[in-house]
């Protein structure tokens, strides 16, 4: 039995006249305030606090940069500049002092060394689990 897969899962549906859902919102919201704006402010004022308002609202809807919604350009603006900055490119001063703290710490290190007949004993009793585990 064959079944149809869906295509073009990506694309929105338009759900107000040619407007997606999402568009729809950006441009309502800019209607309101601008309106809001129209009503508390005098009429000039008004006027030019709509004009960055409306473009703004516009850019939400229908802007695109290199193929993305413009509200995740918004949202990678507000990243950088809230999130840490890490520069990598940057050079960092080198402390001169690490090779002479380096030589200090390898002076105070010692080795414990193990006396000659220790060191037969050692190899001896080696010798004799390796052969034990040979004839079993």
């Amino acid at each position: 039995m064959r079944f149809q897969v869906p295509q073009f899962i990506d694309v929105e549906d338009h759900v107000f006249g040619p407007f997606t859902f999402k568009q729809f919102v950006y441009i309502a919201g800019g209607i309101g305030v601008s309106f809001v704006l129209l009503r508390l402010l005098p009429r000039f004022l008004a006027i030019i606090a709509i004009i960055p308002v409306a473009g703004f609202s516009l850019a939400l809807a229908f802007y695109r940069v290199n193929n993305k919604p413009f509200i995740q350009m918004v949202e990678s603006f507000f990243k950088y500049f809230v999130g840490p900055r890490l520069y990598l490119w940057k050079r960092s001063e080198h402390n001169a002092n690490k090779p002479s703290v380096l030589a200090e710490n390898y002076q105070r290190m010692q080795v414990p060394k193990l006396a000659g007949s220790k060191l037969k004993d050692l190899t001896w009793s080696l010798d004799v689990r390796k052969n034990e585990g040979e004839d079993e």
